[in-house]
């Protein structure tokens, strides 16, 4: 009775939705004549072919931009476009960039988990937050305390990944990461201990799930043309995203009234040292809580998210693909010095020095061909301010929302040539083997132009961290050799279910 209650409601809400779409799309089409728009892109689906392949999401969007590069979804709401396109990403980015914004549109999706974050925001709050960040992510304080804090965190996973080698057992390799960058974006953004990976905190692992759960029921909104009505009754997915969020509320603005606290209290005492985020933030800008929780948590969602999906992308192709875990792993020794014989792990951590990680090109390679594949934001969505034409001819109108598209322009071929589905950090290297930069209006994987990732750099250095510590000292391979991973459709491309690896030492 259930099911068949379920169809009965759900069809005349398919039909009606799918009579809305051809409307909208004939105003449309008025619409673009009388703007005098020359073009517009060729119709690739509508949003109910997303809702139905939300599973793959990322794929089916890669399939309709390898027929068509650039193309539209019809909503009943708005014209969709996206584009695979690195001349239109450019021009969106950068050429552009003041008529590309986030709009209400994105903020209203984003905004019950990001609030008024810099991935929210345009205008003055966007260059506000933008110009603050960029001072802290650019201070040697902040680059030499996030170095001790990954070097801490790297040899505290080793240390796990050692026991589960010595008891040949099997470990999740995704889930350690989620936690071990957890305990190293909050020791960063808090100056505060976690200890996640180790399970000392309750608060900590239930925060992280809400967390992520709230991640994926907010992306959902893109493709849920009922979520409004779903968060007025608080019924269904807008239901859960509220008790995630409020789990998510109520643990960071705990933090943030301990820091207040303990700043106070220093400063009336004796002097803190202002390394971590927070710290710095309370003691040069507004103290104003909401405006710190939101800062805050859109500086977990990038440093959290992004760099745990990437490292266990990175250990997945590094399984498929021994003979380049070998060529990393050679090249760690050589930088550090350490030759074929790694004492313990803490000496091995800290001969992981800056200028060691300045040699490990094929190490930044291989990260940087895992991003590629794998970007941790597969799709990145803007919304036209004003009527415009793109480099590739066609209009776009004002409220269309335009999107271009890391993981589908990954898999392009007309961008990386034939090979472009396989694994090859040779591909980032000159002829002397240093990494050779690419465009990151063709690399997209840290944004580009004004809204380039500030913590680009802050990544590649904890990725490199826990990848030489982890690489010098263990063998990675794969539970189940024949297992081919899959994301979870999400704000960041997490690997669905897990990533179950076993260990080995690499050193008896």
């Amino acid at each position: 009775m259930d099911l068949l209650s379920n169809t009965l409601y759900i069809l005349p809400v398919i039909t009606a939705t799918f009579v809305i779409i051809i409307i909208v799309h004939v105003l449309y089409k008025c619409n673009q004549q009388q703007h005098g728009l020359k073009k517009h892109h060729p119709i690739a689906g509508t949003m109910f072919n997303q809702l139905v392949n939300f599973h793959r999401l990322h794929d089916y969007m890669t399939d309709l931009a390898t027929k068509y590069k650039t193309y539209r979804l019809i909503t009943p709401f708005r014209n969709e476009v996206y584009t695979s396109d690195p001349a239109n990403v450019e021009y969106i980015l950068k050429i552009n960039f003041e008529n590309y914004i986030k709009g209400t549109y994105n903020h209203e999706m984003l905004q019950d988990l990001l609030g008024d974050g810099i991935f929210t925001v345009d205008g003055d709050k966007w260059r506000e937050q933008r110009k603050v960040s960029s001072y802290e992510f650019s201070t040697k304080v902040l680059r030499d305390f996030s170095s001790v804090i990954f070097r801490k965190n790297a040899v505290k996973l080793a240390r796990i990944l050692s026991e589960s080698a010595n008891n040949n057992q099997s470990v999740d390799i995704n889930d350690l990461f989620m936690k071990a960058t957890l305990d190293s974006i909050f020791k960063v953004a808090f100056g505060t201990d976690l200890d996640s990976m180790c399970g000392s905190s309750q608060e900590g692992v239930r925060f992280s799930n809400a967390f992520d759960d709230a991640s994926a029921l907010t992306l959902k909104r893109y493709v849920d043309i009922t979520w409004k009505i779903k968060r007025y009754f608080n019924i269904g997915s807008e239901a859960k995203l509220k008790e995630n969020v409020k789990v998510v509320d109520e643990f960071v603005y705990k933090l943030i009234q301990t820091k207040t606290q303990q700043i106070h209290k220093g400063q009336d005492e004796f002097p803190l040292k202002k390394e971590d985020i927070l710290s710095r933030f309370l003691q040069t800008n507004s103290t104003n809580p909401k405006y710190l929780r939101d800062i805050i948590l859109n500086f977990i969602i990038a440093g959290k998210d992004t760099t745990s999906t990437a490292m266990t992308w990175f250990i997945y192709m590094l399984c498929k693909h021994p003979e380049i875990q070998d060529k990393v792993v050679e090249e760690i020794r050589k930088a550090t010095n350490m030759g074929n014989d790694v004492p313990n792990i803490e000496e091995l951590a800290s001969s992981v020095s800056e200028e060691a990680l300045e040699k490990m090109q094929y190490l930044h390679a291989a990260l940087t061909e895992t991003l590629r594949l794998f970007p941790a934001v597969p799709v990145d969505a803007k919304i036209c301010f004003a009527d415009d034409v793109l480099p590739d001819g066609y209009g776009v109108k004002k409220g269309d929302m335009v999107a271009y598209q890391p993981y589908a322009m990954g898999r392009m071929k007309f961008i990386w040539g034939d090979d472009a589905l396989d694994f090859k950090p040779e591909r980032w290297l000159d002829q002397y083997g240093y990494f050779q930069p690419q465009s990151p209006f063709k690399f997209t994987a840290f944004q580009a132009g004004q809204r380039i990732c500030l913590g680009r750099e802050f990544a590649y250095r904890q990725m490199k961290i826990f990848a030489s510590i982890l690489l010098g000292c263990f063998i990675f391979k794969l539970s189940d050799e024949n297992k081919t991973a899959k994301y979870k459709t999400m704000l960041n491309l997490h690997i669905d279910g897990g990533l179950n690896i076993h260990v080995f030492n690499r050193f008896e």
